[in-house]
C-alpha cells in the first residue's frame, strides 16, 4: 500500500511520517492553514530521503504558476486540484515534473479517464471535510490496474478497511492525522501510516 501524509510543516511531522514508512509527503502551497511558503518548504525538505517522494500540493493555481512554485520549493512532483484539462498535464510534464492529479467523486466523468498523470487521487465529493464517504463507490469507476489514491475522512482506525472497499492502490491522508485544523499529531502520523501499511 502506498501512503502518502499530506499538509506537512514542521521537521517532527514530516519525521514521523519518513519514519514510520510513508511513500510520500505533500507540503501545501495553496491558501489553506497547512500552508506553507516555498522557502519552508525547501527547509521541510532537509528532512526527506530520497527514497520519499515530495510533492507540492496546489488548488486553483494555474498548472504554469504551479510549476514555477514548486520549482522554488526544490520539488519535482506537483499535486493540482480543482478542474483540470489534459493541457495542465502536459505543462506540467514539458516542465520535467509528475503529476499527482486529483479529482473529487463529484466530478465529470471524463475527469476520471487517464490523461497522462503518474498518479489520480480521488477525493470525497466534498473534498476538505474530514468526513468518511462511501469508499465501495470507486470501483464503479472501473479504473483496473491504473495507480490512484483515495482521498478524504481516512483515519488510522478505517484506512485498512476503506482501501480494500475501494480496491485502492494506495491511500493520503491530511487532517485525519491533526489534532486540530492544520495541526499534525506525530502520534497520529505514525499510527496511520502503520495501519494502512498493515
Amino acid at each position: 500500500m502506498f501512503v502518502k501524509v499530506c499538509g506537512l510543516s514542521t521537521p517532527e511531522s514530516v519525521q514521523a511520517a519518513v519514519e514510520s514508512g510513508a511513500d510520500a509527503v505533500g507540503f501545501v502551497l495553496t491558501k489553506s492553514p497547512r500552508e506553507v511558503s516555498p522557502s519552508r518548504a525547501r527547509d521541510l525538505l532537509t528532512h526527506v530521503p530520497e527514497r520519499v517522494t515530495a510533492v507540492g500540493v496546489f488548488r486553483h493555481e494555474a498548472a504554469a504558476d504551479a510549476v514555477a512554485t514548486a520549482r522554488a520549493a526544490g520539488l519535482e512532483w506537483v499535486q493540482l486540484h480543482g478542474s483540470r484539462s489534459p493541457e495542465d498535464v502536459k505543462t506540467v510534464h514539458d516542465a520535467g515534473m509528475r503529476l499527482i492529479r486529483a479529482v473529487t467523486m463529484g466530478a465529470a466523468p471524463d475527469e476520471f479517464e487517464a490523461w497522462g498523470e503518474e498518479l489520480l487521487l480521488i477525493d470525497a465529493a466534498v473534498p476538505g471535510s474530514g468526513e468518511a464517504w462511501d469508499y465501495s463507490s470507486v470501483r464503479k469507476l472501473g479504473l483496473g490496474a491504473r495507480r490512484w489514491l483515495l482521498a478524504g475522512g481516512l483515519t488510522a482506525s478505517n484506512v485498512g478497511a476503506a482501501a480494500l472497499e475501494a480496491k485502492a492502490w494506495g491511500v493520503d491522508v491530511s487532517s485525519g492525522v491533526e489534532s486540530s485544523r492544520g495541526v499534525k499529531d506525530v502520534g497520529l502520523v505514525r499510527a496511520f501510516v502503520q495501519a494502512a501499511k498493515a
